[in-house]
């Protein structure tokens, strides 16, 4: 149920947990090859310090764009899902038409271990394997952040989006440290597609509000924008197959 004004915000909560589900995914990988060609501290030092610096720009961030006045605010939170959104659904269809390869974890880990045994091994402190960890989970997870900001700004539900960013961060992180290696069997496009169906209803929405656009039935209309770009994704699939 996409209607979020009052009642809990499922559709915000689905957005951000399966963002940064995947996200995360694509972190685990580049942490696990660090782990196994140098050392497990110096990746999980990255790792804790890049998570650190995310959970900051939260902090930081989330509160300061709440004092942005509503209908700017509505303008360019629309604007920036649309452009996340966009690029998100690109991908999916690129991938889903056969026009562009699947994500392939195996294969990011193979070259991730070839790089870093390639570099030889450190005397004393592995900076190197610090710095891959560090930059795989900051750059993977800067994503998330602007999606939990934007979209718990909104309605000012920040704690609701972060939590929801948390859980999928922690899920992946247990089943990472209990297979101890990537995660590759994870539908990451059907999940990529699903979030950029959301945030491009969102940005629709938000910014028409912005520029004085009246929903008819109000927060049910993201229902039918959603059908609408969900329909839109597949037709666009089917034509880039042919």
């Amino acid at each position: 149920m996409l209607a979020t004004t009052t009642a809990f915000p499922y559709a915000l909560v689905v957005a951000v947990f399966l963002a940064a589900l995947v996200e995360m995914v694509e972190a685990l990988t580049i942490v696990v090859a660090v782990g196994h060609a140098r050392s497990w501290r110096s990746a999980l030092e990255g790792t804790g310090l890049a998570l650190l610096c995310l959970t900051i720009l939260v902090a930081i961030v989330g509160p300061a764009i709440s004092h942005v006045p509503l209908t700017p605010m509505r303008v360019i939170v629309g604007a920036i899902l649309l452009v996340f959104g966009l690029q998100w659904l690109r991908k999916a269809v690129l991938r889903a038409s056969g026009h562009k390869a699947l994500h392939d974890e195996d294969e990011i880990y193979r070259d991730t271990v070839a790089q870093l045994r390639a570099a030889g091994q450190p005397v004393g402190r592995d900076r190197l394997a610090v710095v891959t960890s560090f930059k795989g989970v900051f750059l993977e997870g800067l994503e998330v952040v602007i999606m939990v900001v934007t979209l718990g700004a909104q309605r000012h539900q920040i704690l609701i989006a972060t939590a929801s960013a948390v859980s999928a961060t922690v899920l992946v992180a247990i089943v990472g440290a209990i297979v101890a290696k990537q995660l590759n069997n994870v539908p990451e496009n059907f999940m990529k597609a699903t979030v950029g169906v959301l945030l491009v209803t969102y940005g629709v929405f938000w910014s028409g509000e912005g520029v004085g656009v009246v929903w008819p039935h109000g927060d049910v209309m993201l229902l039918a924008i959603a059908g609408l770009v969900a329909a839109g994704v597949w037709v666009q699939i089917q034509v880039a197959r042919r």
